[in-house]
């Protein structure tokens, strides 16, 4: 029997540009890539020189912290450049694809026999841990720490998100056989969340604790399904795992073969044809990005949805963790007294001069433009209205600015990670980068405590 969960604050920001429900597959990329800032935290020692060949899922690097997780490559084919930044910090590796691909075989693993550090080899050995996710700290989970609860959110609530319930469909086995794998890894339970009336394939699986989510955006994000069910205090750990990495797993499991093909989501006002596209992890975003139209040269492309997504160029590579790609109109145009007049085309919580509260049902067509400029923190009770998580906003982004590692211990970042903080940035008069000051305050208390 499923648990309802209601969630009465948020804000659901309605955009033009949903992806209709049809999937075509994109066309194969030359080169994929791996961009190191997605493996947050990760020291990288490379296993590999450039110019050496490589199967797909065989390892590139692994953790200097930890020699047992390694990173795969998603393709076959030849490392052609190791990108290095500042003191020769790997950045991005490009694979140039071979036609023909060749994959690593691993060894099928009884489920029915294998112990939990036998299943945690297996995932570790073949490049699937990555995507195991941890918190406190949002970071790639800790082997050596079992989590008190695994959770998977399969409901999406983000502007233009890729709808989960018809990407995973046909993938019951793999979601099965990966849940079955995961609950020998803690010590509590593996928490699965729904939307209220979805015809989800995770709403099918068996050995889980089953949650029927509703309500605004954040609803959907699996911090605030933490919160709701189990929050994580000093000390304790959870981990977390995203529906179609699931699948990804499951088909490891099931196979022995890293299959990093994902099924994403083109969307926004400016994609003429707005759909869903086969692919693979790291794959050029042009090969899928034109075949579906664009409006205008003056677009923004976003690795991800509206919200936390990064800024993208149409010839940049798919990110490790990203089912969706939106493209909106860039936002570099000055609006005239847009401070001093009624407004209808914009959203906002106030009613001091947008109107989008009479109709909260109306699409929007919006672009990058923050409509102010980056100030001192105003006080307006605008975030609480926004945030259903049982913490205090305002005062744990002060205590992240400030440093102080007690205040941000008794105010729950421990339980936080930067996506839920994306809707307080949204609305925020201030202007203030709330993702990147929680991002700051986790890594420091990670530093000194974690």
């Amino acid at each position: 029997m499923s648990k309802d969960i209601r969630i009465k604050k948020g804000l659901d920001i309605n955009l033009f540009g949903e992806a209709e429900k049809t999937t075509s597959k994109a066309v194969p990329s030359n080169v994929y890539a791996l961009n190191l800032d997605d493996f947050h935290g990760i020291a990288p020692k490379m296993l590999l020189k450039q110019g050496e060949s490589v199967k797909a899922g065989e390892p590139l690097f692994y953790n200097k912290e930890n020699a047992d997780m390694v990173f795969v490559s998603p393709v076959s084919g030849e490392l052609v450049e190791i990108v290095r930044g500042a003191r020769r910090r790997i950045l991005t590796l490009k694979i140039l694809a071979d036609k023909e691909q060749e994959y690593v075989s691993h060894t099928a693993l009884d489920l029915a026999k294998a112990d939990a550090d036998a299943i945690k080899a297996h995932l570790l050995q073949s490049g699937c841990w990555p995507f195991i996710r941890q918190r406190p700290y949002d970071i790639i989970a800790n082997p050596e720490v079992a989590p008190k609860g695994i959770f998977v959110s399969g409901y999406a609530s983000a502007p233009l998100a890729a709808d989960l319930d018809y990407v995973l469909q046909g993938k019951e086995n793999e979601l099965q056989t990966a849940v079955n794998a995961l609950a020998k890894l803690t010590f509590g339970k593996v928490h699965v969340s729904v939307g209220k009336g979805a015809q989800s394939p995770l709403a099918g699986l068996s050995g889980v604790e089953k949650h029927t989510v509703s309500g605004p955006h954040p609803s959907g994000l699996v911090g605030t399904l933490i919160n709701r069910v189990d929050p994580v205090n000093k000390g304790e750990v959870v981990w977390t795992v995203t529906p179609q990495d699931l699948v990804m797993i499951g088909e490891l499991l099931l196979t022995g073969k890293f299959n990093a093909e994902r099924t994403i989501a083109l969307a926004g006002s400016s994609v003429k044809a707005p759909k869903y596209y086969t692919t693979k992890i790291g794959a050029e975003v042009s090969t899928f990005l034109y075949a579906a139209g664009v409006y205008g040269e003056n677009i923004r492309v976003i690795n991800g949805d509206v919200l936390t997504g990064a800024k993208s160029t149409p010839d940049g590579y798919l990110g490790y963790y990203n089912n969706t790609v939106t493209v909106i109109p860039e936002g570099d145009d000055y609006d005239l007294f847009g401070w001093n007049r009624p407004i209808f085309d914009k959203v906002s919580t106030s009613r001091a001069f947008t109107f989008s509260w009479l109709n909260p049902k109306k699409k929007y067509k919006l672009d990058t433009n923050t409509n102010g400029e980056h100030r001192a923190f105003v006080v307006t009770g605008g975030y609480e209205e926004v945030f259903p998580l049982d913490i205090y906003p305002m005062q744990l982004l002060k205590s992240c600015m400030i440093k102080d590692l007690d205040e941000m211990e008794q105010l729950g970042l421990y339980e936080v990670a930067p996506e839920d903080f994306a809707l307080t940035e949204f609305i925020c008069v201030s202007k203030q980068p709330h993702q990147q000051i929680i991002r700051d305050g986790l890594d420091l208390l990670y530093k000194e405590i974690g």
